[in-house]
């Protein structure tokens, strides 16, 4: 089963790709979307996100994810702490979807996540990675809006995370969706590489 990475920084566009490659018929891992289910059903994983960063990152039983930034962006201490507890768990996740797609005949899925270049239990995973790119301050005015964050919380996060270029100088494939270019023919492009790679293996 062939793998496409899908990463890009926050406010980048990813979701929107990985919309469409749903749309293609491509089956997307959402890696935030699942780590959210994770936090709701992995009673264990909350336990150990609790003795770490204390009492205040839950209430009624739920995490209050808000909460949680807050600690850990800015002390990367804290997240690296916090990655070594999650991602385990991610990667065991994502192995068991993988798994069930292959036995539905799926011959290429999208693994979607923000970090994953600096998530090296990951790269593994990858057949070839792709990289949506946005402009800076179109990357901030989108997760302000999205997100209601102010201009130095968008910051913050965008700081925590690898530079755009460095993303690029990695990338085997790069989504422009700055406005100015039609994703979609960028993302055909893709498949159709992908598919002629799979036909010389």
């Amino acid at each position: 089963m062939f793998c496409l990475i899908c990463t890009g920084g926050v406010g980048s566009g990813k979701s929107y790709t990985a919309k469409i490659f749903s749309r293609l018929g491509i089956p997307a891992y959402i890696a935030d979307i699942r780590t959210k289910e994770l936090y709701s059903t992995d009673k264990g994983l909350l336990n150990e996100l609790t003795a770490l960063l204390g009492d205040e990152i839950i209430a009624g039983g739920v995490l209050r994810r808000d909460v949680m930034a807050s600690k850990i962006f800015g002390n990367p201490y804290l997240l690296k702490k916090v990655n070594e507890i999650v991602h385990p768990k991610v990667l065991a996740d994502y192995e068991k979807w993988r798994g069930e797609r292959r036995r539905e005949g799926v011959e290429i899925v999208l693994f979607e996540s923000a970090i994953f270049f600096e998530s090296p239990m990951f790269h593994h995973i990858a057949d070839k990675i792709m990289v949506v790119f946005a402009p800076l301050e179109v990357r901030i005015n989108r997760v302000m809006r999205r997100d209601g964050l102010s201009r130095d919380q968008v910051m913050e996060r965008i700081r925590s995370q690898i530079s755009d270029e460095e993303r690029m100088r990695r990338a085997d494939y790069i989504v422009y969706t700055d406005g100015k270019r039609a994703v979609l023919p960028q993302l055909l492009n893709v498949l159709e590489s992908i598919n002629l790679i799979k036909e010389c293996r």
